[in-house]
């Protein structure tokens, strides 16, 4: 579990090999009323996190990891800023950890490199023939249902 208020913590994995480290000072948190679960005290708690990290400007990126969060994150970038909102918990407490482990998931998937490039292949000459004659075999069925000319 990650501890609001201190540094973000991405583990290792392929496209970070010694995990990334997000200052705290980078997170911004700002709190409101949610409208989840929680009764009346709903309606008198902040307990909506919403956690604001601008990817861009981040000092815990090497420029390439920089420019594939930026590229795999474009469309969830909004000002140059990925948003985060949690509500589904009764606590501030806990909807704000619930956002960094939305974060923290985020980042790791962007920070993924991409899969291997697919090789274009040809299909073989007997799926080419097999492909023509159920074809044409199902042309067949069908032409069978049409009514006949009259006589």
């Amino acid at each position: 579990m990650d501890t609001p208020g201190r540094d973000l913590r991405v583990p290792p994995q392929p496209g970070a090999r010694h995990g990334i480290t997000v200052p705290a000072a980078e997170l911004v948190e700002r709190f409101s009323r949610s409208s989840g679960p929680g009764g009346q005290g709903v309606n008198t708690t902040d307990s909506r996190v919403e956690l604001l990290f601008e990817p861009g400007t981040s000092v815990a990126f090497t420029d390439a990891q920089r420019e594939r969060v930026l590229t795999r994150l474009a469309g969830r970038l909004v000002g140059g800023r990925l948003s985060i909102v949690a509500s589904g918990e009764r606590s501030q407490l806990r909807n704000r950890e619930e956002a960094r482990v939305r974060l923290v998931a985020l980042l790791s998937e962007a920070l993924l490199p991409p899969g291997p490039v697919r090789r274009a292949t040809r299909p073989t000459r007997g799926s080419q023939v097999r492909r023509l004659e159920s074809k044409k075999r199902r042309g067949e069925t069908k032409a069978a249902r049409r009514r006949l000319p009259p006589p």
